[in-house]
């Protein structure tokens, strides 16, 4: 698991770089811990292929289990893609939601990322 450091406003945003993929629960917990420990940084971005197209699927509540551990180590994240085909009203307003606050972000850059996070 290999990270860029990017500095931010408030704290260091660690980038995923490499293959690795969220596929389950613990998978999320192992990212959080690494990112912590190896650099120090509270907040992490990675991109949306790597995370289980299940996470997109609110049915699933994938995407709740992972987001809870974020909260609860208090780990910012944000994930890059291009979220622009999503049609479902319950994705979008989760989306939507999330950006809000700030905690959990969408973005189509790393960059843009970088910015809302950093608030």
């Amino acid at each position: 698991m290999d990270f860029q450091v990017l500095p931010a406003k408030n704290k260091d945003i660690a980038v995923v770089t490499g293959s690795f993929c969220i596929n389950t629960v613990d998978d999320a917990l192992e990212l959080i811990a690494n990112v912590s420990h190896q650099t120090g940084c509270d907040g992490l971005i990675v991109e949306q292929h790597c995370l289980n197209p299940d996470f997109f699927d609110l049915k699933t509540g994938f995407a709740g289990e992972i987001l809870q551990k974020f909260t609860t180590y208090n780990m910012r994240m944000g994930i890059v893609g291009d979220f622009s085909a999503i049609t479902g009203k319950s994705l979008n307003d989760f989306i939507y939601e999330s950006n809000k606050n700030r905690k959990i972000v969408f973005a189509d850059t790393v960059e843009k990322a970088v910015a809302i996070l950093s608030v």
